[in-house]
């Protein structure tokens, strides 16, 4: 296979790792542990940390089993280059430690995963302000907007709710305003969805999900897309300021998020994510098949109140699902009716395994409100849609025969 050839999403992906030599004829790349990098020649050490030259400084800012996932992950979003952080809300904190300061404005989705809502709010009271809005229509992040304003940032499709952000329109309207447009791909993936083709500036996702999908590594990326101008923003040191334009944003980001902040990525569980990754297409597939039947199914009953899901009609944002994604994903919740106890629902599933990982190749259910939203506090809850019996499903590659089954049995009991 050569560069030259534009190959499928899946076939790009595994043979990644021999685009560039590899030791040994391996066709993965090898777990290198070594986080100490030696030269024959000072002057090259000296090369390689001042920019000059690439190479490994230390293991902190790069590795060489990182660096080959950074190109498959970039590859997967089509970017012009890729970071790896040790989990995907380190990736998002990477932005806030590389390219925010104090007095900075931040406009943010209401509808957020918890743990991202969580770090917003604390970020907030650091002397960055961040206005949470209904980016589901874009005249409400337009007239959020301050001249401030230095980073957009949307979820493609809202965690546990499922609601889609006006994607395409917001990345006009940063593009506009030379403003950082940062997407969260984590619910789509690239293989659903590419947020480069709405002019997302960064596209972070969170690589424990689906892309790795076995749930047994943690880990995060931010990618570069290079439709944003650099030269144009306010937040670049100096010191960064070398090479062409295009690379001075990541330069900043790998300096200041993985050298002083120190959220690296470790070798063993990049080795995991990679050879994860391979199958992602074969699972996604199966798993959001089996989504888009459970749904299904789940909204034709009477003993549920409400099932949200963008592969549904009824769901608010379904057209604007099937015009931007391949397929509608495979995280769904429900809400049950009053008189059903939602943990004794959870309690008599056979085969969704009470956890709060994503992505994963087994089903995962949880009830949402008494778990990962549970510190927010009833009042920032009801803000965000989140009810009391609310369960979040992410489904999994068994057979959809057995799920369905599973699902109906747990409200018959």
């Amino acid at each position: 296979m050569t560069e030259k050839k534009q190959y499928g999403f899946t076939t790009t992906i595994l043979h990644s790792d021999r685009q560039k030599p590899i030791e040994h004829g391996s066709l993965h790349k090898p777990i290198h542990t070594s986080v100490t990098f030696g030269y024959n020649d000072a002057r090259e050490l000296a090369s390689v940390f001042q920019g000059k030259q690439p190479g490994y400084r230390y293991g902190r800012q790069g590795n060489p089993t990182v660096s080959a996932l950074e190109d498959k992950v970039n590859r997967m979003e089509d970017g012009q280059s890729t970071i790896c952080f040790a989990t995907g809300m380190a990736a998002i904190a990477a932005l806030t430690q590389a390219l925010l300061r104090e007095g900075d404005h931040v406009v943010s989705s209401s509808f957020l995963f918890g743990n991202t809502n969580s770090l917003w709010q604390t970020i907030n009271g650091q002397g960055i302000k961040v206005d949470f809005v209904d980016a589901t229509n874009v005249a409400n992040v337009e007239a959020a907007l301050t001249p401030a304003t230095r980073i957009v940032f949307v979820e493609t499709i809202a965690n546990p709710r499922t609601q889609i952000a006006d994607l395409a329109r917001i990345g006009a309207l940063c593009r506009a305003r030379g403003i950082v447009y940062v997407v969260d791909n984590t619910m789509t993936s690239p293989y659903l969805f590419r947020p480069k083709t709405v002019g997302a500036s960064l596209v972070v996702n969170a690589l424990t999900k689906s892309i790795s999908g076995h749930g047994h590594a943690l880990g995060g990326s931010l990618t570069d897309t290079g439709e944003y101008d650099w030269s144009a923003y306010p937040n670049i040191y100096e010191n960064y300021k070398k090479g062409a334009p295009a690379q001075w944003g990541m330069t900043q980001i790998r300096a200041k998020a993985l050298r002083d902040f120190g959220a690296s990525l470790g070798p063993e569980a990049t080795h995991h994510i990679a050879v994860g990754a391979e199958t992602i297409a074969l699972r996604l597939d199966r798993e959001c098949a089996s989504a888009l039947a459970i749904a299904h199914m789940l909204e034709a009953d009477p003993r549920v109140a409400a099932v949200h899901y963008p592969g549904l009609e009824s769901h608010p944002q379904h057209a604007l699902a099937k015009d931007l994604f391949r397929a509608y994903g495979s995280l769904f919740s429900f809400e049950l009716h009053d008189g059903i106890d939602c943990f004794d629902y959870l309690n008599r599933l056979k085969l969704g395994v009470s956890a709060s990982n994503l992505g994963d190749t087994r089903t995962l259910v949880i009830p949402v409100a008494h778990t990962i939203f549970f510190e927010m506090g009833a009042e920032r809850r009801a803000a965000m849609g989140i009810a009391e019996s609310l369960i979040r499903v992410s489904v999994g590659i068994e057979d959809t025969a057995d799920l369905l089954a599973d699902f109906a049995q747990a409200l018959d009991a």
